[in-house]
């Protein structure tokens, strides 16, 4: 389980993000269209997933827009915002946003995403959403950098994550 904090206060998640060099869990996440979408839709891309509690909050809502502008430099390389908002509201802020360059899929269906990749928050006033984190897979499913964001109110290190990317 991962310790991270929220507003300064210690707050667990129900695991750990997938080791470094493994095969990344596969999953089944609901996209805008409400048709389900699984890891293995993205074989033979590299695949970033943005992982955050609610795209109502200003530190997810930056962080969709950051990788939206960086996805659109980036080849062969799709940007997945997950969290457990429904697909309507995603769909909702990307549109009112102007994101075209990141998917938005939700976890609202099975929650298995969460326990999957560990990010699942298990007490605190967001218990049942996903904390903050960045899991960098390439083109075939294997996990090369992960980041589990130590402050759920804080950005993630969007740089570093990139980086991984870049060096592919």
């Amino acid at each position: 389980m991962a310790k991270i904090t929220f507003k300064g206060s210690e707050i667990n998640s129900i695991g750990n993000l997938p080791d470094l060099n493994t095969k990344a869990p596969n999953f089944k996440l609901t996209a805008a269209d409400l048709s389900t979408k699984t890891l293995e839709d993205f074989n033979g891309q590299n695949v970033l997933l943005n992982i955050f509690p609610s795209v109502d909050t200003g530190t997810c809502a930056a962080s969709v827009r950051q990788f939206n502008t960086e996805a659109s430099e980036l080849e062969n390389t799709k940007v997945l915002c997950v969290s457990k908002d429904l697909p309507f509201a995603q769909a909702r802020f990307c549109a009112a946003e102007g994101l075209e360059n990141v998917i938005n899929l939700s976890d609202f269906k099975t929650n298995n995403f969460g326990n999957d990749y560990g990010t699942t928050l298990t007490d605190s006033p967001l218990e049942g959403l996903h904390s903050r984190a960045v899991v960098v897979i390439d083109k075939n499913g294997t996990v090369i950098y992960t980041e589990h964001v130590a402050e759920v109110t804080e950005e993630p290190n969007y740089k570093a994550a990139l980086e991984a990317l870049v060096n592919l």
